[in-house]
C-alpha cells in the first residue's frame, strides 16, 4: 500500500499528515506522542488501508512539517484537540476510529470526551485513561516498594516534574545532538531489564532520576548530550533512515515543542473540567498493554473500567515503542477489535 503526503492549513494551524488506502474508506486517524512523527505510524497505516480504511496519521503540533507555535501554551489540550477536530471536519465524514500512543493517547481520550459525536471507537496504547494532566494527580499511583518516597518523591515522573523545572536545560540538551538521542530513546527492553521485572515484579525506570542527575543524559555517565558515545540503532524499532529523518527535522524545528506539551498540566486539568459532570465513553474503546514499559505499568490502569462502558483489553510483552517493535502483533490486535466491535 502506498503511503501519500498531506497538509490541512487553516487560520490557526498547519497540519501535515500521511495517509493510506482508500479515501473513501471508514475513517482511521492515528496520534503520535514524544517525540515521535507521523512515520512511526507506518506499519499500521499500510495495515489499516488494506483492509480498506481511510487512514492517517498527523504531524502533530510542534513536530515534523506542522506548525511549530511560539508559546508553551499553545500545547495545551485543548488546542492540540481542536487541531484534530479541523483535520476531521476537512475529510467529509461523520465518524472516525482514533488511536493514539504515548501522548497522543490523551488527545484521542480528550476527543472521546469532548467530541463522541465524531467517535466511532477509541484504541489507546500503552496509556490508560486519566493520564496527560498535571503529573501531581499521578504520585499517588507511584509504586513506592519500587520507588522509596525519600530517594524518590517523584517515582517515574520525576522527568516530567524536570521539564517543569528546567525547561530550557531539558532542550538544550537535546539539542546538542538529536540524532544521538532519538538512538538512545528508541530502543527496546534489554534482556537484563526483562529479567529484573519478571523476577521483582517490577524495574525501576530510568526517568524517576533525572533531576537528581541534572538532565536526561547524566543518566550515562557523562556532562553532556555531546559526549555520549554513539551506540548502534535498534532496527527492530527505527531504522537508521528514520532516525536521520526524525533528527534532521528535530535539528531544525527544535525541541521546544514537543517538549512544551509537558508543561501545560494545569491548563489540561482545566479542559477536563470544562464536562463539569462524571462523563462515560460509551463507543468501542481498546486498551493495548505493554508489558515491560517501564514508566506506564500495568499498576496505572485504574480508570479505564471506570470511565469506558466497551472495553477491550490486551496486552503484548513489549517495550513502550510497541507499534515498532511489534507491529504484527498490534496491527493483528487492532484488526480483531475492530472486526468484533464494527
Amino acid at each position: 500500500m502506498k503511503i501519500k503526503e498531506n497538509k490541512l492549513s487553516t487560520e490557526r494551524h498547519t497540519t501535515f499528515y500521511l495517509s493510506c488506502g482508500p479515501e473513501d474508506g471508514p475513517l482511521a486517524i492515528l496520534i503520535h506522542g514524544w517525540p515521535d512523527l507521523s512515520l512511526g505510524w507506518h506499519h499500521q497505516l499500510k495495515h489499516l488501508g488494506g483492509l480498506g480504511f481511510h487512514a492517517i496519521a498527523p504531524d502533530m503540533r510542534g513536530y515534523g512539517k506542522s506548525t511549530i507555535h511560539q508559546d508553551k501554551s499553545a500545547y495545551c489540550q485543548k488546542e492540540i484537540v481542536a487541531d484534530m477536530v479541523e483535520l476531521f471536519d476537512s475529510l467529509n465524514i461523520k465518524e472516525a476510529i482514533w488511536i493514539g500512543h504515548d501522548w497522543g493517547s490523551p488527545v484521542v481520550w480528550n476527543i472521546g470526551l469532548h467530541h463522541p459525536e465524531i467517535v466511532k471507537g477509541i484504541a489507546s496504547l500503552c496509556v490508560p485513561f486519566g493520564w496527560g494532566g498535571h503529573p501531581d494527580s499521578y504520585l499517588d499511583h507511584i509504586d513506592r516498594n519500587l520507588y522509596p518516597e525519600d530517594e524518590y518523591p517523584y517515582g517515574q515522573w520525576d522527568y516530567q516534574y524536570f521539564y517543569y523545572e528546567n525547561f530550557d536545560l531539558a532542550c538544550e540538551q537535546m539539542e546538542e545532538d538529536p540524532h544521538k538521542m532519538l538512538t538512545l530513546n528508541f530502543t527496546q527492553p534489554t534482556d537484563e531489564f526483562r529479567g529484573v521485572f519478571n523476577t521483582k515484579g517490577g524495574a525501576r525506570s530510568m526517568t524517576a532520576s533525572i533531576i537528581k542527575n541534572g538532565g536526561w543524559f547524566r543518566h550515562y555517565g557523562f556532562k553532556g548530550l555531546n559526549t555520549i558515545p554513539e551506540v548502534p540503532v535498534d532496527e527492530d524499532v527505527i531504522s537508521p533512515e528514520e532516525i536521520k529523518i526524525y533528527g534532521d527535522l528535530l535539528k531544525t524545528n527544535g525541541f521546544f515543542g514537543p517538549n512544551s506539551w509537558y508543561v501545560n498540566g494545569k491548563a489540561n486539568d482545566k479542559y477536563a473540567k470544562e464536562l463539569k459532570n462524571f462523563t462515560t465513553i460509551d463507543c468501542p474503546v481498546l486498551f493495548i498493554q505493554a508489558t515491560y514499559d517501564s514508566v506506564l505499568t500495568k499498576n496505572l490502569n485504574t480508570h479505564n473500567k471506570m470511565v469506558c462502558t466497551n472495553l477491550t483489553e490486551d496486552e503484548i510483552a513489549c517495550g513502550h515503542w510497541m507499534q515498532r517493535e511489534k507491529p504484527q502483533e498490534v496491527n493483528l490486535a487492532i484488526e480483531k477489535w475492530i472486526r468484533e466491535n464494527f
